[in-house]
């Protein structure tokens, strides 16, 4: 596992034009964007997020990098997304560790730091002034932190779980008793087409 370094990974927002969703995971994972500097960019739970933003055409990306997904390859190859009309970010914008080794969750504590609330709001009011119409949470954590931020979110909040094969097995009936997880993780990534879909149906 390499070296958890703890630091700061900013929202990422398009470079131009409306903001119309943003989406809200848990915190960079160690692997992923603590490494990349990018949210899920390199994530296991970023993978089937950029794979569906790139089949409604709201991410680009060389289809190499799906290939490559790992968060300090891709920054070393210099492989970047450029978004359309989504931003991306986190509950908690450092990845989370007690060790410097290990991930962890981040803390009800964590989240509801000062400093965190209000990057939260400060993120949120720059994508409202460019049009935003949904919110998007993956992850129980960042569900649970933008239910208490005061004041919320300007428009409406639709969560999912995350898209771990634990988030998704514990989000299903029986706990995915009996159920695949190769269907369960389809079936994420259709509902989240299907939302993204209703925002942006001519890119979709």
């Amino acid at each position: 596992m390499p070296r958890i370094d703890g630091h700061t990974i900013p929202s990422f927002f398009p470079s131009e034009g409306p903001v119309l969703a943003m989406i809200f995971g848990e915190a960079p994972g160690p692997r992923g964007a603590e490494k990349s500097g990018i949210p899920f960019w390199g994530d296991r739970a970023g993978l089937p997020l950029y794979r569906v933003l790139q089949d409604l055409g709201l991410a680009s990306f060389p289809p190499a990098c799906l290939d490559r997904w790992d968060g300090q390859t891709l920054k070393n190859l210099g492989l970047v997304p450029s978004l359309r009309g989504v931003a991306l970010s986190n509950a908690f914008p450092r990845c989370p560790t007690s060790d410097g080794e290990h991930f962890r969750a981040p803390t009800h504590g964590e989240l509801m730091e000062k400093e965190n609330l209000a990057r939260l709001r400060a993120e949120l009011g720059e994508a409202a002034g460019r049009g935003l119409r949904q919110v998007l949470t993956l992850g129980r954590r960042a569900a649970w932190v933008l239910e208490r931020l005061d004041p919320g979110p300007p428009c409406p909040v639709r969560a999912l779980p995350h898209p771990s094969a634990q988030g998704l097995l514990q989000a299903a009936p029986g706990r995915g008793k009996g159920l695949r997880l190769a269907v369960l993780q389809r079936a994420w990534e259709q509902e989240l087409a299907r939302l993204l879909g209703d925002l942006f149906p001519r890119m979709s």
